[in-house]
């Protein structure tokens, strides 16, 4: 009960603060629409590219826990799309949809934050090394899935097209390029520059909070309440289930284990939302999971920390 008090709620707080304010109209909704787009494509890639930076590849890419965490996200993408389509009967395109929520926790806006507060700034490493293979392996994957199921019939060219100018459109994927190349170049960041990112970054965490809660209360949780519940089931109980199967398995250090096992607990982010937004698919069952998910998360979240220690 005290890691609920003391590291969830803290953050669904924010959330909440974010909800009500649009919900009783104190804030509008064009300034959340402002502030999620300060935070996607400024703040947090900004986190994303000096924790990259900063981050020693050496000691903090553990190959053993980032096959833990993407063996399962793997297998929840593959739980969500087969079981979309052949146990729900959606086409492939919203299949695809259905399964790149199942694929993609929020490991920024609630996995950083509640990291943090359970295990403190100092023991982040394993969730930064996940985060960054994070956006690239999910939008590879995913991405690929659409272009093949819409595309079907076509080039192999054609869809390789299709994912490189979608990948290549996200700030969060550049960010995370971009600060690997700084980081085995060597290369230094003049100080002012780096003064600079930090004033951002500080902001980064906080303003996505509140713009998710800003967000979450456009959500109307409608669609298939059955799907919906799937993709609750896969992302809160089978991703960290196997993340931490596996993680036991290969005896993963235990200041990365949890972390990465509290990553694979997180609920779909809002990605999940934007890349349905994206091609049109799925779009009121992705934002309905998102909602249901998130809240629900309050309580599975406390639960893995319980099974955690």
């Amino acid at each position: 009960m005290q890691a609920l008090l003391d590291v969830i709620l803290p953050v669904f707080l924010v959330i909440g603060f974010g909800y009500v304010a649009v919900w009783r109209g104190f804030f509008p909704v064009s300034g959340v629409d402002a502030l999620m787009k300060f935070s996607q494509h400024f703040a947090i890639p900004c986190l994303l590219f000096m924790a990259i930076v900063n981050l020693d590849l050496s000691v903090s890419i553990n190959p053993r826990l980032l096959f833990s965490f993407y063996t399962g996200a793997t297998v929840g993408f593959f739980l969500g799309l087969f079981g979309a389509r052949f146990v729900f009967k959606r086409d492939w395109e919203d299949a695809v949809a259905i399964g790149f929520c199942c694929l993609f926790s929020n490991s920024v806006l609630l996995g950083l934050a509640i990291n943090e507060r359970a295990y403190g700034a100092d023991a982040l490493a394993g969730a930064f090394s996940i985060i960054a293979f994070h956006s690239p392996f999910c939008y590879g994957l995913g991405i690929t899935a659409m272009e093949i199921a819409r595309n079907r019939g076509q080039s192999p060219l054609v869809m390789a097209r299709g994912v490189a100018r979608a990948m290549f459109r996200n700030a969060l994927v550049l960010a995370i390029f971009a600060g690997f190349i700084v980081n085995l170049s060597n290369l230094t960041i003049p100080y002012v520059l780096k003064d600079a990112l930090d004033l951002v970054i500080r902001a980064a965490l906080p303003t996505a909070l509140f713009a998710l809660g800003g967000v979450l209360i456009q959500y109307k949780p409608e669609g298939d309440a059955r799907v919906i519940a799937m993709i609750c089931a896969v992302s809160l109980v089978v991703h960290p289930a196997i993340t931490w199967t596996l993680g036991s398995a290969l005896s993963v250090p235990k200041d990365i284990f949890n972390p990465g096992v509290l990553t694979a607990a997180m609920a779909p982010g809002v990605n999940g939302y934007i890349f349905a937004n994206m091609y049109g698919r799925a779009r009121r069952v992705a934002a309905s999971s998102v909602l249901v998910a998130t809240a629900a998360s309050v309580f599975t979240a406390w639960v893995w920390l319980v099974v955690l220690g």
